[in-house]
């Protein structure tokens, strides 16, 4: 596997495999929440200054992705404050490429860059319905931060935040 920065003609593809990726949580969500969703994980948020968009290869193919925030950015488009620390967003792998450890080295990477630059602790904000990344994240070592929750589509379904202190 071969996780390396994400070249800016590969957005496009990023952001319509991870609409591919989360699919498979439209069944377990509302029409609204799904909407709301898939609206955040196509945005252009992930091309803001400062942003490093992450991808994960096999065989010479993108197979997942992910995008860390620095602190103090926009991460949410509003929905959050900004934090002051680094944030994992829009973390994705295609449904081909799931069980092989994707998710997992893209996670160890963002947490790398991080503790790299000095930064002391890394965030994320995931819901109960992802069942498979509440997992991941628990076996990272991730905590609870229920103070960054929000609710995007006024339905019940609660975004929960998690940070690492590295």
């Amino acid at each position: 596997m071969r996780i390396r920065d994400a070249l800016k003609e590969e957005r496009l593809f990023i952001r319509k495999q991870r609409i591919e990726a989360y699919s498979e949580h439209s069944s377990a969500i509302s029409a609204d929440h799904w909407q709301a969703l898939k609206q955040a994980i196509s945005s252009e948020a992930d091309a803001q200054p400062g942003v490093e968009l992450i991808v994960a290869e096999l065989e010479g193919k993108i197979v997942g992705s992910v995008a860390l925030f620095p602190p103090q950015s926009d991460a949410y488009e509003g929905v959050v404050d900004q934090l002051d620390y680094s944030e994992i967003r829009l973390l994705a792998v295609s449904p081909e490429a799931r069980g092989k450890g994707v998710a997992s080295a893209l996670l160890s990477e963002c947490i790398n860059r991080t503790k790299e630059k000095g930064i002391e602790t890394i965030g994320l904000h995931t819901a109960d319905f992802m069942k498979s990344a509440m997992k991941l994240y628990k076996e990272f070592g991730f905590n609870r931060i229920p103070q960054y929750d929000f609710e995007p589509a006024n339905d019940g379904v609660i975004v929960k935040a998690f940070q690492l202190n590295l």
